[in-house]
């Protein structure tokens, strides 16, 4: 059995409203800091995951994302400022985390994630949280984390609606059957052209808000066991409406 990593003083002060918990503790929160999660892409999404992560005490957080910080990011990726504009937004992240929460080990990677290298990069993590806008990499990092039975945290956002659910197909959930993958979920990707991108649509920068911090509670929740995962579920929040409802869905 692995041992747990030991709190400093510094960590117990800081984590205090977490060990508190009954559900979490100090069990709970030495989970958090051994816990290695890789985040796809540093933008909407990824931005108030990698934020409440970091502050959450996950120990090692891994980035991936080729872009840099523009100004048009700064609406809704609030983990970047106006003075990381031409960074790159892995860079940018990092030093924002490591503001946040010294004791976060970050760990970049500034490339573009594709079928090919997904399931090595994502080998070297407990958990993967889905932050990417595009099918092909949704597509390429679903295959990986199931390929190399990783637990994944996938979300997206429309322009006033986004999604969040838990895949974890490589296991029995308490059904008795295989959980569902995404590609039971999503069996192929739309046409080209037929979901357009946020530069096309735009989006409510708030709302990338509220779908990020789900996935980085959801996170929080398979860490350290406690709570029921979205596995099998499609949580849906409607923002003008501001309603949540869930979708069942299960292996084909």
């Amino acid at each position: 059995m692995t041992l747990l990593p030991p709190l400093t003083e510094d960590e117990l002060k800081r984590y205090a409203r977490h060990i508190v918990l009954p559900e979490i503790g100090g069990a709970g929160q030495r989970k958090l800091k051994q816990a290695r999660v890789l985040v796809i892409g540093a933008g909407g999404l990824g931005a108030p995951a990698l934020e409440y992560l970091a502050a959450a005490g996950v120990g090692t957080l891994g980035i991936i994302d080729d872009d840099t910080v523009s100004l048009s990011n700064l609406q809704r990726q609030v983990i970047h400022e106006t003075a990381s504009i031409g960074a790159p937004k892995g860079e940018s992240a990092k030093a924002a985390i490591v503001r946040i929460n010294p004791h976060v080990a970050v760990e970049l990677h500034g490339f573009r994630l594709t079928a090919e290298n997904a399931p090595a990069l994502v080998a070297q993590y407990d958990l993967v949280i889905d932050g990417s806008d595009n099918f092909e990499t949704r597509y390429a990092v679903a295959d990986a984390c199931a390929q190399e039975q990783r637990p994944l945290v996938h979300a997206a956002v429309g322009r006033f609606d986004g999604s969040v659910t838990v895949l974890k197909p490589f296991e029995i959930g308490q059904n008795g059957a295989q959980n569902p993958s995404y590609r039971d979920l999503f069996p192929e990707p739309p046409p080209p052209g037929l979901v357009p991108s946020c530069a096309a649509a735009g989006v409510v920068g708030a709302l990338t808000g509220v779908i990020g911090t789900l996935q980085a509670m959801e996170a929080i929740k398979l860490i350290t066991g406690i709570g029921e995962p979205l596995i099998g579920r499609l949580l849906l929040y409607d923002a003008l409406a501001a309603r949540f409802d869930t979708i069942r869905y299960k292996r084909r």
